[in-house]
């Protein structure tokens, strides 16, 4: 068992923050090697066997769901769900409240401290992809096109999908991709175009 109660939070720190590092940027797997053996750590000072495994599957599972929603679904609630997985994890491994919260703030402190690794090193392509960092120029088309964007500024139109909040949405017979308000958005609701931003259209429901 860790001698004292607040080393737990250096240790879920480091390993948080090195697990999802390694996810956000190309290290070539010295981040999961690092994090992976932080967390191991942390589980096994605390738990017997059976239980590490069981909370080890809990902590990992809430990663992959991050993953899954960074990737693939991109709307936040696999990503939230992942999260508190992970605290749960950790926390109730802890012996003690104390060292339960230590270890919930390690995981907070270091999922976000991983962001600092984007400013360092490279960034993985997956990464790239999703935070649309090509390089817009008029020869690839994205001047004429945010023209053709702003041209739907205040028209109606109606959501083809569910918008929870980003979605499909259909204006003068053509699909766009946007993202409302804040607000949920079933399909067949009608829309407004409440705002655009180069490419990025934010709806909002039509009130009746």
């Amino acid at each position: 068992m860790l001698q004292t109660d607040w080393i737990a939070l250096l240790i879920t720190f480091l390993g948080t923050m090195f697990l999802i590092g390694e996810l956000l940027v190309n290290m070539r797997g010295v981040f999961a090697v690092l994090g992976l053996g932080f967390i191991t750590v942390f589980f096994s000072s605390y738990l017997a066997v059976d239980m590490f495994i069981i909370m080890m599957f809990v902590y990992f599972l809430g990663l992959t769901l991050m993953i899954i929603d960074g990737k693939l679904i991109n709307d936040g609630t696999l990503a939230t769900i992942g999260a508190a997985a992970m605290i749960t994890a950790v926390g109730f491994s802890a012996p003690n409240w104390t060292a339960g919260l230590y270890s919930v703030i390690g995981v907070i402190a270091g999922g976000f401290s991983a962001l600092i690794f984007l400013k360092v090193f490279k960034r993985r392509n997956m990464w790239n992809k999703m935070a649309l960092n090509d390089q817009m120029t008029s020869e690839m088309g994205y001047n004429s096109m945010n023209e053709s964007y702003q041209k739907l500024l205040g028209k109606t139109g109606s959501a083809q999908t569910d918008m929870r909040p980003s979605g499909t949405i259909e204006v003068d017979g053509e699909d766009y991709s946007a993202v409302s308000n804040g607000q949920w958005i079933y399909k067949g609701e009608p829309v407004t175009v409440a705002s655009v931003d180069g490419t990025k259209i934010m709806v909002k429901k039509v009130q009746n």
